[in-house]
């Protein structure tokens, strides 16, 4: 640090010793201010002077007569409207008048009224409405700010009519609505009165048919309460048929075991007469025996008859059950209902039997089946009393013997003939009527099952109805309530004179009130935020700014950037940056004082002066570190890249119009640019502060002057001999002004002179034979390159004027951004092609030295020296190209 004060107090001693010094120092302070404070004064209030802009008028309106209007001439009154508005330059000619001095540039605008412009804007009343039209004449190429401005004016002009032609006919029928109040008050009566009637029946109707809703509710509660009734009826009929099934099934297998006993009874009855008939006359004696054993056989059948017939009583006696509880569950059964309905008529049919289709009921079929067991029974008593008589005859056998078997073949003629096929037949109807009644019964259980499923289907019907009925019941007590609201507000409309409250003391709508509301119906209030005092002050940060980095740049032009070493010793290249950037740092933050207090002096507001001029210093110092850091590092190109960098962010920082309304080119590069920080902060301390923008804003200014001292500081060394490169080659030129580049540096690399070493022959064959192929390739290379310079550009050039998809404005930032960066590639090429020569040139230079120069050259005391060595200019130097006679030739660095 103590190196870097020192070579400041010498330069500062330097300038001080020269008078002439002192007047450019000051001029480099002063004069980049002028250009923020000329920019400011005369952009102070531009909108302020927009009455001398001139806009001609010419009122052709021969305005209209309407039965509803009147005599209109809206011209006239647009016209009176217009000279007492002084934003514009107005001034009323004719037609002719005014389109010349359009043409001739005289004003910048011409609006022309046509003959039938009232007679047009009042047919909007008569329903043939024709579109009225003002024609409105620009001329763009008198200025560029002058049109948008007229064109407010002609948007002013078109409200202006538009309210005028409301006010106009809102006046009109104000007046027309006085003339008919009385008709409409009366009317407003009798249409409350009317109201209220008909509101008294709605509610009347909905209080009824809520009521209608809560009995219908009522019966589909009971519906499915005899639903819930019907179901277990059926479970229990389900449980009895399933009962009665069992029964019929055991009663069947009876009767058929009572049959099989009969026939076999039959049998041996017939086998025992016919022996006894043979025997009868050979065994009087065995006849008592044969009898008691037939009359022992027959009291059995009987007793088995007997049973047999008790147990079709009691199974006929339990269809009669069944058959009556069929009866009861049909009855039980709702026929309001469609599923409730069928399943009685099937159950009913069961019961009675079906004519239509010849079917027998149940209750015919258990009558029949009492009448044959009746009969069966009757039957049985006479053949007990038969066995009786047969029993009690046994004492007259003997003497009766042939009677008796004459009786014998008779009652068995009878038995066989009549009494025993009479009782197969009634046991085997009996049989196949319970078998019938069996079936009848298991098809009446699918039946029950399927009513039970329509029963709970019929169940869940009349759940979701009245559900419905719930929710339609509510809806109507909304609607009664909303009604009843309604009749209660017309009621308090009956009472209350709003007629009244809607005019005037008089009566009668005040038409002039009326017309002047709707000409301007709102009133627009405005409470501006962080106020600026002028136009100028807005735009004083980009011009502050301008002045800033022009007074930056100015430096890098005026002032040398290389720092010497004479009367310092060991001064590193950090020192030597820093010693030059500190000096140039004094003249920078004296430019942004200056014009922070030029600012003043004219007027521009400051929220907080102390930190605006403490933010133009950190932007000074900022734009000085940017430009300084591109110039040595870069040279004449680092300098021409500080030009573009000002034309870019002129339109790209938002300093004049929001980014927003910019191109897409600007608004991707916005965030990069420094002055879109430092327009930012200013603006924080001219209008206000806001939280913490203004930190946020210096912030990231900060980090452009981290990146600038990163170029400087730590890749400058790395272009050493670039920049050597690049101060011969303008040396060279005799033309272009060039300066000594303090620069340390060595030509050689370690690596090469290793190799120049360890075998000098290889290593010269090696680069001669790149130079003689890059000497071949170089003209072409470089022929090529300009050919494309210039080509390129020419053929882009026709590319985006012919196709019309670049002749958007967002699009020809496009076409610039592509020239730019071919013209920077085809730089970078002759940069490279350059370097690549002058690498060459080295390297063979290097092959034709001692062994003993090459070692000397990177030795610790040679070295030292080597790091010290200037590069030559054209301003300490007379250096011309070799071969040019007159001047000496550049002597080689090494």
């Amino acid at each position: 640090m103590r190196n870097v004060l020192r070579v400041v107090k010498r330069d500062l001693l330097r300038l001080l010793r020269v008078p002439a010094a002192w007047v450019i120092c000051a001029g480099l302070i002063v004069i980049p201010s002028l250009y923020a404070w000329f920019n400011i004064v005369g952009f102070w209030d531009p909108y302020g002077n927009t009455s001398k802009i001139q806009v001609a008028v010419a009122n052709e309106d021969a305005g209209t007569s309407n039965e509803t209007l009147g005599d209109l001439n809206l011209g006239n009154q647009i016209e009176a409207s217009i000279r007492k508005n002084h934003d514009l330059g107005w001034h009323f000619v004719t037609k002719d008048e005014a389109l010349d001095e359009v043409k001739a540039g005289k004003s910048y605008a011409a609006f022309i009224i046509p003959k039938d412009f009232s007679a047009d804007l009042a047919t909007l009343l008569t329903g043939d409405f024709q579109q009225p039209k003002i024609t409105y004449y620009v001329n763009e190429k008198a200025n560029a700010i002058a049109p948008k401005i007229t064109d407010v004016g002609s948007s002013t002009l078109d409200r202006q009519i538009n309210s005028t032609f409301v006010s106009t006919v809102s006046k009109v029928a104000a007046g027309v609505l006085n003339d008919k109040l009385d008709d409409v008050e009366g009317k407003i009566t009798d249409n409350k009165n009317t109201a209220s009637a008909e509101l008294n029946g709605t509610i009347s109707k909905i209080r009824n048919a809520r009521q209608s809703i809560g009995e219908l509710n009522d019966t589909v509660s009971a519906a499915k309460r005899k639903t819930t009734d019907a179901k277990t009826s059926l479970d229990q009929v389900r449980a009895q048929t399933d009962l009665l099934a069992a029964s019929l099934k055991t009663t069947s297998g009876l009767l058929n075991s009572t049959q099989t006993t009969v026939t076999r009874f039959s049998t041996s009855m017939s086998g025992t007469l016919d022996t006894g008939t043979g025997l009868l006359s050979q065994a009087t004696a065995k006849a008592n025996t044969s009898v008691g054993k037939a009359s022992g056989a027959i009291a059995s059948a009987q007793g088995k008859v007997g049973a047999a017939i008790s147990t079709g009583e009691a199974v006929t006696s339990r269809n009669a059950e069944i058959i009556a509880e069929l009866e009861r569950t049909v009855k039980a059964l709702p026929a309001d209902t469609e599923a409730g309905h069928t399943i009685k008529h099937q159950l009913q049919s069961i019961l009675d039997g079906d004519q239509s289709t010849g079917q027998i009921g149940l209750k015919a079929r258990n009558q029949t089946s009492q009448q044959t067991l009746k009969n069966l029974n009757t039957l049985n008593t006479d053949t007990g009393k038969t066995a009786d008589a047969v029993a009690n005859a046994t004492t007259a056998i003997t003497s009766a013997t042939q009677s008796t078997i004459d009786t014998a073949n008779g009652y068995r003629n009878t038995l066989g003939t009549t009494t025993l096929p009479q009782i197969n037949s009634g046991l085997a109807g009996l049989s196949s009527t319970a078998s019938m009644l069996s079936g009848t019964i298991s098809d009446q259980r699918h039946l029950i099952d399927q009513t039970a499923v329509m029963l709970d289907q019929l169940d869940s019907t009349l759940s979701t109805t009245a559900k419905a009925l719930k929710s339609t019941d509510s809806t109507l007590a909304n609607m009664q309530k909303d009604l009843e609201t309604a009749r209660t507000d017309i009621a308090a409309l009956t009472s209350a004179d709003v007629i009244g409250d809607l005019l005037g003391t008089d009566g009668k709508l005040d038409a002039d009130k009326i017309s002047d509301f709707m000409l301007s119906p709102t009133t627009l209030r405005t409470e501006t935020l962080y106020p600026v005092n002028s136009y100028g002050s807005g735009m004083a940060p980009l011009f502050t700014d301008l002045s800033l980095w022009v007074g930056a740049f100015v430096l890098m032009v005026i002032v040398r950037l290389e720092t010497d070493d004479e009367g310092i010793d060991n001064l590193t290249v950090t020192q030597r940056y820093m010693s030059r950037w500190l000096l140039l740092a004094m003249l920078a933050v004296a430019q942004a004082v200056v014009c922070c207090v030029g600012d003043f002096i004219i007027g521009v507001q400051a929220a907080n002066p102390w930190a605006f001029v403490g933010t133009a210093v950190i932007t000074s110092l900022t734009y000085l570190s940017i430009t300084y850091a591109l110039s040595v590092t870069f040279q004449h190109v680092g300098k021409g890249l500080c030009v573009v960098l000002v034309i870019v962010q002129i339109p790209g920082a938002s300093g004049v119009y929001p980014i927003e309304m910019m191109p897409g080119f600007f608004r991707h590069l916005y965030p990069f640019f420094p002055f879109t920080y430092s327009i930012d902060a200013l603006r924080e301390t001219i209008g206000g502060f806001y939280d913490g923008h203004w930190f946020q804003y210096v912030g990231k200014l900060m980090l452009f002057v981290v990146a600038s001292f990163a170029l400087g500081l730590i890749a400058r060394p790395y272009l050493t001999n670039l920049n050597r490169l690049f101060a011969k080659e303008i040396v060279e030129s005799d033309i272009i002004v060039g300066e000594q580049a303090e620069i340390p540096y060595r030509e050689y690399r370690f690596s090469q002179a290793i190799r120049m070493l360890a075998n000098r022959d290889e290593y010269r064959a090696h680069i001669r034979r790149r130079a003689i192929r890059f000497a071949q390739r170089y003209p072409r290379l470089r022929l090529g390159a300009l050919i494309a310079g210039f080509v390129v550009p020419a053929i882009l050039a026709i590319v985006f004027s012919v196709s019309p998809v670049f002749r958007d404005a967002s699009r020809k930032v496009i076409i610039l951004g592509a020239w730019t960066l071919w013209i920077l590639i085809i730089i970078g090429f002759l940069i490279a092609i350059e370097y690549i020569r002058d690498n060459i040139e080295r390297q063979m230079l290097l092959s034709s030295m001692k062994d003993d120069d090459i070692r000397s050259m990177f030795s610790f005391s040679v070295r030292d020296k080597l790091l010290k060595v200037r590069i030559p200019s054209l301003g300490t130097l007379g250096v011309r190209k070799p071969g040019r006679p007159g001047k000496p030739e550049g002597r080689h660095s090494a």
